[in-house]
């Protein structure tokens, strides 16, 4: 059993104690069991277990897993914490809004010998399972990826970082992107923000991803995807999950990783999958506060 502590109770990291407290049977979740929680909230007992300091968290050698829940910003100052105490770490996108520091992340589990997992559960997802097989073996010539939803809370880092969900969809579905042009309308006065970066794929194919928010907003992703045949103008309807929920499936993804049931090569082209997700967020920041 590897013990486990759970840093920031807000939605994702309830998720993460009701998830660990009925892991599935078969699969190797169950070998992670919660010893407490973190919060700066004076919480009651969760799911059987108390709240700790995260100095006992990181000095217990009953607690070798910390999973980190809290804003985005906080990302990379936990991170580095429990790796240096030598813990295995899975993180919630992203792990930092720097990619220099996720470089450094990265060294210091290797060095440490232990796991650092990110969290990608949009890449679990039936909505996109669903279209990344009708895209599949098709020829993109343009496309774009609309998202839109609720106004931001304070601690989510600049849009390309809080939205790199939407950036992992577009690298995972057409390859590695480079950033041409990017630009963010903002009006604070009414919490309203508006990210368009102009992308291109490796055979210089143009795709736009623009990430809206603002009070009243629906959660809604809209694409239109132009291919050599024909053309995508919704996600198809995903044809119903197992069962499972996204934070358990991460669960057991980074369970095997923790049972060294994932291969090297696997484990790899994750790593750089991330770096280049959190490369072209910087970029595309640094495009935007530069125009």
């Amino acid at each position: 059993m590897l013990g486990a502590v759970v840093v920031g109770v807000g939605a994702a990291g309830r998720s993460r104690i009701r998830d660990m407290s009925a892991p599935p049977a078969g699969s190797p979740a169950p070998t992670l069991q919660l010893r407490g929680f973190i919060s700066r909230r004076s919480l009651g007992p969760q799911q059987g277990v108390s709240r700790l300091s995260q100095e006992e968290a990181l000095s217990r050698e009953d607690i070798e897993v910390a999973f980190i829940c809290t804003e985005n910003v906080l990302h990379k100052d936990s991170v580095r914490t429990f790796l240096q105490a030598g813990k295995h770490v899975c993180v919630e996108y992203p792990m930092t809004t720097d990619y220099q520091e996720a470089v450094e992340l990265w060294d210091l589990a290797q060095v440490k010998g232990v796991v650092l997992h990110e969290e990608h559960i949009e890449l679990l997802s039936e909505d996109y399972k669903e279209l990344k097989r009708a895209v599949e073996g098709k020829v993109l010539q343009e496309g774009t990826l609309h998202f839109t939803g609720g106004a931001l809370k304070p601690g989510f880092g600049f849009p390309s970082f809080s939205g790199i969900a939407r950036l992992t969809w577009l690298v995972e579905l057409f390859g590695e992107l480079s950033v041409t042009v990017a630009t963010m309308e903002e009006d604070s006065g009414s919490n309203y923000s508006k990210l368009t970066a102009k992308l291109l794929t490796a055979d210089n194919r143009p795709l736009t991803w623009v990430e809206e928010r603002g009070p009243g907003l629906p959660w809604a992703k809209n694409i239109s995807f132009t291919f050599d045949c024909c053309s995508l103008t919704r996600i198809p309807p995903a044809a119903g999950g197992g069962g499972v929920g996204l934070f358990m499936q991460d669960l057991v993804l980074f369970s095997a990783k923790l049972a060294g049931q994932v291969s090297s090569d696997a484990l790899q082209r994750e790593k750089l999958r991330v770096l280049h997700c959190l490369l072209l967020a910087q970029s595309i920041r640094d495009h935007c506060q530069s125009s």
